[in-house]
């Protein structure tokens, strides 16, 4: 990569890599090259490899396999984390005021790392789904917007 990018290096390798990753979906091809391999072939640190895999993870584009390494991830839900958990509130029926799961029970639902989930939590409540009370967790502040996916 011959010059930093404006918008963060790890984010421009996640989205070539999200790209590959589509194309190889498509081929038949089931594997992720190495994060040695990925940081020669993008000329960057192993940091900034790891922090474009952990985007791309918390979008539930790939995980991580103990042993393995990365790979694309598999199941019928596509959807990143942030859509899936803002349709708990939907799947729940929960309205304003409710208690919304606790971070353990959201790791334990969809299978992401605390961090990706305390990042889409974050998300959750700077857009004004949710809010934290101190000592009793996050409530719904908000209903989401409904939206079309394709």
């Amino acid at each position: 990569m011959p010059e930093a990018s404006p918008r963060g290096t790890y984010l421009v390798i996640a989205e070539t890599l999200r790209s590959e990753i589509q194309q190889a979906e498509q081929g038949g091809d089931d594997t992720l090259p190495s994060e040695a391999d990925l940081m020669v072939s993008h000329g960057v640190s192993r940091n900034t490899i790891r922090r474009a895999l952990k985007v791309l993870e918390a979008d539930g584009i790939v995980e991580s396999v103990p042993g393995i390494g990365w790979r694309p991830a598999r199941g019928g839900d596509r959807r990143s984390l942030a859509e899936r958990m803002t349709d708990v509130i939907a799947e729940d029926s929960l309205s304003v005021g409710d208690a919304y799961p606790s971070e353990a029970k959201l790791c334990e639902r969809f299978g992401a790392s605390r961090t990706a989930v305390r990042r889409v939590l974050a998300q959750m409540e700077g857009n004004g789904l949710l809010t934290t009370v101190h000592g009793k967790g996050r409530t719904v502040r908000a209903l989401p917007t409904p939206t079309t996916r394709p």
